[in-house]
């Protein structure tokens, strides 16, 4: 077997390539976009790059077929944010053969040790959490956009090269039309019946102001989480910016108190539905059959991919009311475009909002691992720190 460095044309092409021969047999894989592949190691459109570092490999076999594939990478922005400073790897992608997983594993610890770290999580993203986080362990149906998917026999690559379980990763799941608990519903309506909270959905006239009241939200609700830094307003727009194309705005909700940003429930289209029969590309032809299945109605399930509540108006019943109120969004002039809603992962150390979901009638979809693999084997290892 040998180690090739992706660094020419020719490599990145194979990089992207080498998965679609792997899972062609596979009736529940979908290709990613190769444009969204491509833009993590793009140094113009990632901008961790510009500090952080990355590298990419190929694995062969002694025929020189690609029998492999893994990229490790520094983010400066977290690798020091752990008890020991801590890489990443990911966007693995390997045969049914230990020896070549740990071939690739090696690659991804021998270059983070050389740059100082004493741990790698995997497989995750040179980026934010919200698109290729965690190994699929559970449910191997087809992923969702910017979700990872992977044969089931990859878990045993990963805990026999020594991967132990940083944290789980649920998504949850439900109909559209399913019952929601009597008590979740009486909290929620004892909050919207308060004048002081109103509940409103996005409107793309006013995205300057959502985007502000988003990041607001986000500050005070997610950046004290581990590995998750503030939010600038830049970075916001920059998010809007790409969310707009795709966002139906009637399934994206604020909560206000007192006229000031204290929530939010952003949910978009299942963009799979309909990528599904691009393979990879959205060139024009891509793009023809993009907007022909659009047309066709193919998307019938609504994905929340982030959700926040600041911190002052917790445990108050204001996630009920959000919860509430964005579902009537789903109503059309009087119809439901959407049978079914996943809600993007939420990590078993954050069981306040587990809570939530379970109380609106949500069950577990899938199960990601974001696994930790402790180069030092005789340190004690710690999962991640459970939110208060």
């Amino acid at each position: 077997m040998q180690l090739i460095e992706v660094n020419s044309a020719t490599t990145a092409r194979e990089f992207i390539e080498f998965p679609v021969r792997l899972y062609r047999t596979d009736p529940n894989y979908i290709r990613p976009l190769d444009s969204d592949i491509e833009s993590v190691f793009d140094p113009k459109k990632n901008k961790l790059l510009r500090k952080g570092a990355c590298i990419r490999w190929l694995l062969k076999d002694n025929q020189n077929q690609t029998i492999g594939r893994v990229a490790a990478f520094v983010n400066e922005q977290t690798a020091q944010k752990n008890e020991q400073p801590t890489g990443g790897m990911g966007f693995f992608d390997c045969i049914n053969n230990q020896k070549a997983a740990n071939t690739l594993f090696d690659a991804c610890k021998n270059w983070l040790q050389a740059r100082g770290m004493e741990a790698m999580d995997g497989p995750i993203n040179f980026g934010d959490r919200d698109r290729w986080w965690g190994l699929l362990v559970e449910e191997f149906s087809p992923p969702s956009y910017a979700t990872n998917y992977n044969f089931p026999y990859y878990r045993q690559l990963f805990e026999n090269y020594g991967f132990q379980v940083y944290f789980n990763q649920y998504t949850y799941h439900r109909l559209v039309k399913g019952d929601i608990a009597e008590k979740f519903t009486e909290r929620a309506e004892a909050i919207l019946a308060n004048p002081d909270y109103t509940f409103r959905h996005m409107e793309k006239k006013n995205i300057q102001k959502y985007t502000e009241d988003f990041r607001v939200v986000y500050n005070q609700a997610w950046a004290k989480h581990q590995g998750v830094k503030e939010m600038s307003p830049a970075q916001a727009l920059v998010i809007m910016k790409k969310l707009k194309p795709i966002m139906d705005e009637k399934i994206v909700w604020f909560a206000y108190y007192k006229e000031e940003p204290v929530g939010f429930f952003i949910s978009i289209p299942e963009l799979n539905q309909l990528f599904k029969h691009v393979n990879g590309k959205l060139d024009l032809i891509g793009k023809l059959k993009f907007l022909y299945y659009k047309w066709r109605g193919s998307i019938t399930r609504a994905v929340g991919i982030v959700f926040g509540i600041a911190p002052d108006h917790q445990r108050k019943g204001v996630e009920a009311a959000m919860v509430l109120a964005s579902a009537r969004g789903f109503f059309h002039n009087g119809k439901i475009p959407y049978e079914d809603y996943i809600m993007n992962w939420i990590g078993d150390f954050n069981p306040k909002m587990i809570r939530v979901v379970e109380q609106i009638g949500a069950k577990i979809y899938k199960t990601h691992i974001t696994y930790r693999k402790l180069f030092d084997e005789t340190k004690e290892f710690k999962r991640a720190k459970i939110i208060q």
